[in-house]
């Protein structure tokens, strides 16, 4: 009962300073969220959003320093932006980012893949979007963070490695900036670490349908040195999906080969 006190005061305070979302301690074990101690610490924190699976943080600013804002290389039209950062996955977030992009009044501006997992054999994110008003910003943000939870159902991992699949029926601007993706179209995409499981999940896709490749990706191809391959398609929407369950049906049992049987993150959405 205290802490739904507690939590019911934290939230009022928030809205009254404008400040970001505040995430109860019930939900921790849901959605990896932070401590009590530490949601208390982001009262006036108007930069914070939320987090979310993959030790993902969604933070926005309203106007961003010129001497940065330079750097970047974006629009001077966009003064403010969102910013998507997360230590575990890519794909996920970048599917995540596919979403926020078609809902809302704004661009991706930056999409970069650093060699971050905790250890992990693949890769992390770092997705900035542009925006006109700060608004704009934090709701793509928002509808982000909310989607990764879908996102990370195709996720499955055990100690020995991961694989992941990525499916839209329309991609968008996330999607064709970061892998080419035809805008409107159908899109796939499939990781598998160790490296040589990503190989045969990805000749097993391109047999199962009649899909075009868009690109491989291996360690030093593309990949910031991670130990996966990957491979991008597009197609058919019925395609996509026929080659997305044929490679996940044949890494599921290689990696629990290795291991335990692989989990998905959350709830499967192939």
């Amino acid at each position: 009962m205290d802490q739904e006190i507690m939590q019911k005061v934290m939230d009022e305070v928030m809205k009254r300073i404008g400040g970001g979302s505040v995430i109860s301690p019930e939900k921790a074990s849901d959605q990896k969220e932070v401590p009590t101690a530490s949601v208390q610490n982001l009262v006036g924190v108007t930069e914070y959003v939320g987090i979310s699976e993959g030790d993902t943080i969604g933070l926005v600013v309203a106007n961003v320093e010129p001497m940065l804002h330079e750097k970047l290389g974006i629009d001077k039209k966009f003064r403010s932006v969102g910013i998507f950062s997360g230590r575990t996955g890519a794909g996920p977030q970048i599917m995540a980012a596919d979403e926020a992009v078609k809902a809302t009044n704004t661009e991706i501006a930056v999409i970069e893949l650093p060699r971050d997992t905790k250890g992990g054999a693949g890769h992390g994110s770092l997705i900035i979007f542009g925006a006109e008003d700060v608004s704009d910003a934090r709701r793509a943000i928002e509808v982000a963070l909310k989607d990764l939870r879908r996102t990370f159902g195709d996720v499955y991992a055990n100690d020995a490695g991961h694989l992941e699949f990525q499916y839209t029926a329309r991609a968008s601007y996330a999607c064709n900036k970061a892998f080419n993706a035809p805008i409107g179209r159908a899109f796939g995409l499939i990781v598998g670490a160790p490296a040589g499981i990503g190989f045969v999940m990805s000749d097993t896709a391109l047999k199962a349908a009649e899909v075009e490749l868009i690109d491989y990706m291996s360690p030093t191809k593309g990949l910031s040195l991670t130990n996966e391959v990957v491979i991008t398609f597009t197609g058919d929407s019925g395609a996509v999906r026929q080659a997305l369950i044929a490679a996940r049906s044949i890494g599921k049992k290689l990696l629990g080969a290795m291991g335990a049987e692989p989990e998905p993150a959350t709830t499967p959405y192939i």
